[in-house]
């Protein structure tokens, strides 16, 4: 690694990688030398331009952010990969993890800890925020306390909900509100609203009536969010 950070961005919304590029280069010693918004364009620019690190979101159409991480580390392990997401579902963090991700950050981090994060990855240290770190302890000493046969219960769902969307679908058919969701989960509205429209897209509705009426009348599904 030379002088300056050769960066690349992957986000699928062009507003957050100019505004993260905007953040990132009134650092001295940090470049963003490419965009991606997918997954495969990521891998392309990663093969073309052999950067140090890629920024890689999670949710992205073509090749999500987990699947972009495992084939960047395993085809092109001189490039560090640093997660920044809005989602801190375990699984998502996990799974990131599993296939190599040298660091893992939430969107609403500090800029001094995102600054601090991509130096770490940089010296070879893994690096989690402080919210990140807590669920990877909760995780790894749950694992320990539970048999593995009860993880089978995570890959049961037809719809492939994570465990907080499951958690968050369980108080939306309870009758919580966006922020009382947030304030209950020490969460922003904003994340909550995300989660939401993620439960909404992987049930196939477009409104609460409609999620409502699917999870009444879904029995495995009232099952799997403890209703």
């Amino acid at each position: 690694m030379g002088d300056t950070i050769k960066v690349i961005l992957a986000d699928d919304h062009e507003i957050v990688r100019k505004g993260i590029r905007l953040l990132l280069e009134t650092e001295g010693d940090i470049e963003v030398v490419g965009e991606a918004s997918n997954g495969e364009e990521a891998i392309d620019m990663v093969e073309q331009l052999r950067p140090d690190l890629l920024i890689v979101d999670i949710r992205m159409p073509v090749l999500n952010g987990i699947d972009t991480t495992a084939r960047v580390k395993k085809e092109f392990a001189a490039t560090r990969v640093l997660v920044l997401s809005m989602h801190d579902d375990e699984e998502y963090i996990i799974k990131s993890i599993d296939c190599g991700a040298d660091g893992y950050l939430l969107k609403d981090t500090s800029k001094p800890e995102f600054v601090k994060a991509i130096h770490s990855t940089m010296e070879g240290h893994k690096y989690f925020s402080g919210d990140i770190s807590d669920i990877l302890v909760n995780h790894y000493l749950s694992a320990r306390k539970n048999p593995p046969a009860d993880e089978s219960l995570n890959d049961s769902s037809d719809y492939q909900l994570t465990k907080r969307e499951r958690q968050i679908l369980h108080m939306i058919y309870k009758g919580f509100s966006n922020k009382a969701i947030a304030d209950e989960l020490q969460k922003s509205v904003r994340t909550i609203e995300t989660h939401r429209f993620n439960i909404m897209k992987k049930l196939e509705v477009s409104n609460i009536a409609e999620l409502l009426h699917k999870v009444g009348n879904d029995a495995s599904l009232k099952k799997e969010i403890g209703v």
